[in-house]
């Protein structure tokens, strides 16, 4: 008999896949909204094996959106936060834990263990395009977020090819698809977008030092606007897309 905390989950698709799920290895970049949504409920329906990548600590602009990000765990690491919550969640979690800013140069240490999917919920353009770049390559499934800030209504998300992308609002998104197209990726690519059009009252200009492997670096970026509501549906449908696919399987 499965494990009675997922004795739901086996009402709807049986032992069998929720054995099957345990045995999953699913890579997690990026660990804010979107990724710590996806990450914890995937941890809710039984996969016991997570690599997670983020270099980041809850900060108090977090508490709006962000599942672990609680006035307790400001200053926290939040791949450490992840380790204690998703250890309290399921003992039998096993994880991986990279608690820095992901550069392709790290590829073959975090990749030195087999994915079974990647979800990509990384912000920042050039890791995010080194990353997808490197799963295209290697042929590991992966689905990406192409843009939860800025916006309010989750029910104007969808999930979709790169290729059926048309008309986009969004200056990240469009960025995203002119850097992957000059790596030669232009389809067979699953990303999670929103029509609605980006909004906000206010840009702010920030700049953040960063530790790598190879020093500190300067990241710049606009401050975006972000709602509850956005990331989080974000983040579970990125979820409920990887059990899709292991389902079809």
């Amino acid at each position: 008999m499965a494990d009675e905390k997922f004795s739901r989950n086996v009402l709807f698709w049986g032992e069998d896949f929720q054995k099957k799920l345990s045995s999953k290895h699913v890579f997690v970049f990026g660990l804010g909204g979107v990724g710590g949504f996806a990450l914890e409920s995937l941890a809710r329906c039984g996969i016991e094996n997570f690599t997670i990548i983020d270099f980041d600590t809850v900060s108090p602009s977090n508490i709006n959106r962000q599942i672990i990000a609680t006035n307790s765990t400001i200053g926290m690491k939040k791949a450490e936060v992840f380790a204690q919550r998703l250890k309290d969640i399921n003992p039998n979690i096993n994880l991986r834990i990279f608690n820095t800013f992901y550069d392709e140069k790290l590829n073959k240490k975090i990749f030195s263990q087999k994915s079974d999917f990647v979800i990509d919920a990384i912000d920042s353009m050039k890791p995010k395009i080194q990353l997808l770049k490197y799963c295209h390559e290697n042929k590991i499934p992966v689905v990406t977020s192409l843009g939860a800030g800025n916006r309010v209504d989750p029910t104007q998300l969808k999930i979709c090819d790169i290729s059926q992308i048309q008309n986009s609002k969004c200056s990240f998104m469009k960025n995203v698809i002119k850097n992957l197209k000059n790596v030669g990726i232009e389809d067979n690519l699953t990303v999670i977008i929103s029509d609605e059009k980006p909004h906000s009252n206010k840009k702010i200009l920030t700049e953040d030092e960063i530790e790598t492997n190879d020093g500190k670096i300067m990241i710049k970026k606009i401050t975006p606007a972000s709602t509850p509501f956005v990331p989080a549906v974000c983040g579970y449908y990125m979820a409920w897309w990887v059990i899709s696919k292991f389902l079809n399987k």
